[in-house]
């Protein structure tokens, strides 16, 4: 066996778990944030355990994943680097349909923190260095999201509480990714510039399996379900954090609350097939961009955020020529909403919305008239930021009212 058969071996078996599978019967797998929340608790409890430990070097570890279960991770690497310092590593297993980080080391080096309290998050090589605002991280900071750095601190004040410190006691996690720079190449992150790795992300800390053909037919046989129980309104999400914020605004039983992804198109044009009187898209701007002119497949790989048209519509709403090129040069569409609020244009939003429903009639064609389609546009925070409707009557809700001006 070569040594590249060994690794390859040695990888499966490393992120070998339990088969999970989501609602569509698809294995689930885990993001780069939730693995590098594994590694850092590992190497913590080695650090605390110290050299003579028994139980080194620590073979697998428990953490809690945002959506409020646990998950246990085998660990790849667990060594001492010096005598104050223990990296611990995790194969990332992004389950069916894996990304480009599919079968990533993930690395943690932890260390104890003599100057502060809590996680201190350094990035190593293989991480990415944000050089643009845009990503919700400070320019200059590694690549690290909000969610996995809330997990990373999590896990190690769990495992400084298993060994009687305090949760707050200090420590420096550096978080690296074996060839992650060459990784990068196959992502988008040059583009949001995000340079010299990948990125550690993860909202949730499990990764659902979006891109595939069996998915797009998952997500059909949802409709068909809806409306084989006589559902009348469907709400069509473009991800798990959407969704979440959309169920506390509008009463609806679970089977309601369809996972379309980037299948917002096919899955209305599946309702008004199965006569669904009522489909409620509800997105983040990123998403709700690219349908605002007619992209309804809105996969990154098949096209982009168009920051000309965010433009534009920025100057229909007043923004100056200066902001107007600001919004050009965007590096995301979470950078374009963060010019927008700095700039009072927020207005734009609700516009997104209702080009939303505009396209979405236009997509319907002759059944236009037999599907109400409404709009609703979260931030990162679960703020409704905008919303549009095709009915006169606006859209029906359960909790708080919508603002009249962002509709």
């Amino acid at each position: 066996m070569t040594e590249q058969e060994m690794r390859k071996g040695s990888q499966e078996s490393d992120y070998s778990r339990p088969t999970v599978r989501n609602r569509r019967g698809m294995r689930t797998g885990y993001t780069t944030g939730s693995c590098a929340a594994a590694a850092a608790k590992a190497a913590t409890l080695t650090l605390l355990g110290g050299p003579g430990d028994a139980a080194f070097p620590v073979s697998e570890v428990t953490i809690r994943l945002p959506v409020g279960e646990d998950a246990t991770f085998r660990v790849h690497r667990c060594e001492w680097l010096d005598d104050r310092q223990v990296l611990c590593s995790v194969i990332k297993d992004g389950g069916d349909d894996p990304d480009a980080t599919h079968g990533a080391e993930i690395c943690v080096a932890v260390s104890r923190d003599t100057e502060g309290n809590g996680l201190r998050i350094t990035g190593g090589p293989g991480v990415g260095t944000v050089t643009r605002p845009g990503t919700g991280i400070e320019v200059g900071e590694p690549a690290v999201t909000r969610v996995p750095r809330r997990m990373m601190a999590e896990s190690v004040s769990d495992a400084a509480r298993s060994a009687g410190l305090d949760a707050d006691t200090g420590f420096v996690a550096r978080v690296s990714v074996t060839d992650g720079e060459k990784i990068a190449e196959k992502t988008t992150n040059a583009r949001l510039g995000v340079l010299g790795g990948i990125s550690i992300l993860g909202s949730t800390g499990v990764v659902q399996p979006f891109s595939t053909a069996a998915w797009r037919a998952s997500v059909h046989l949802a409709v068909d379900v809806a409306a084989a129980n006589g559902l009348p309104h469907v709400v069509l999400s473009t991800g798990t954090r959407s969704e979440e914020y959309s169920r506390r605004m509008l009463g609806l039983p679970d089977m309601a609350f369809i996972e379309a992804g980037i299948f917002s198109g096919p899955s209305l044009k599946r309702c008004a097939m199965r006569k669904i009187g009522r489909a409620t898209h509800v997105g983040m701007v990123g998403k709700f961009s690219k349908m605002a002119v007619g992209h309804f497949v809105t996969h990154v790989a098949g096209n982009q955020v168009d920051t000309e048209f965010l433009s534009r519509l920025a100057a229909e709403h007043g923004a100056t020529p200066e902001v107007q090129e600001e919004i050009r040069g965007a590096s995301s569409a979470r950078h374009f909403q963060e010019i927008a609020q700095a700039n009072g244009l927020m207005q734009v939003i609700p516009a997104i919305c209702r080009m939303v429903c505009e396209e979405s009639r236009k997509l319907l064609g002759d059944e236009a008239e037999s599907v109400i389609v409404d709009s609703m546009c979260f931030d990162f925070d679960g703020e409704l930021l905008g919303w549009a409707s095709t009915s006169p009557d606006g859209i029906p809700m359960t909790e708080g009212v919508l603002p009249e001006a962002h509709g």
